[in-house]
Parts: C-alpha cells; sequence; structure tokens
C-alpha cells in the first residue's frame, strides 16, 4: 500500500527538479530587445513581400505562356 505513496513522492521529487532545471536554462536564454525584434520582423515582412512579389510574377509569366501555347 506504501508503494504508490512512494512513487507519487518520486514523481512529485522528479517534476520538482525538472522545473528547477527548466528555470535555470531559461535564466542562460539571449532574450532579444525590443529594437531587435523590430528589425527582425520588418526583415521578414519584407522579404515575405519580395518572394510573393516574385512568385506571382512567375505565375502571371507561366500562366500566360501556357495559355498562349494552348490557343
Amino acid at each position: 500500500m506504501g508503494d504508490w505513496i512512494q512513487k507519487i513522492q518520486d514523481g512529485a521529487g522528479h517534476a520538482t527538479e525538472f522545473f528547477q532545471e527548466a528555470w535555470q536554462e531559461l535564466q542562460k536564454v539571449y532574450w532579444p530587445s525590443r529594437k531587435e525584434t523590430y528589425a527582425a520582423t520588418a526583415v521578414v515582412i519584407v522579404v515575405v513581400i519580395l518572394v510573393s512579389v516574385y512568385l506571382a510574377g512567375v505565375d502571371f509569366v507561366l500562366t500566360k505562356a501556357i495559355q498562349a501555347m494552348l490557343g
């Protein structure tokens, strides 16, 4: 009967150790500043827009080429 109590205590000890180690690792993480985050976001948005325009152009050209070949 006491075996399950020991398992619960062991599990709680492991969980506590896990969260302590996770917190220690989070303290080591480099968190970017607000300025760095805005700059990285702006780069991503610009790249997404450029790739979208490029793919739209390729799609348009290929559509016209296929339409010209088919009739």
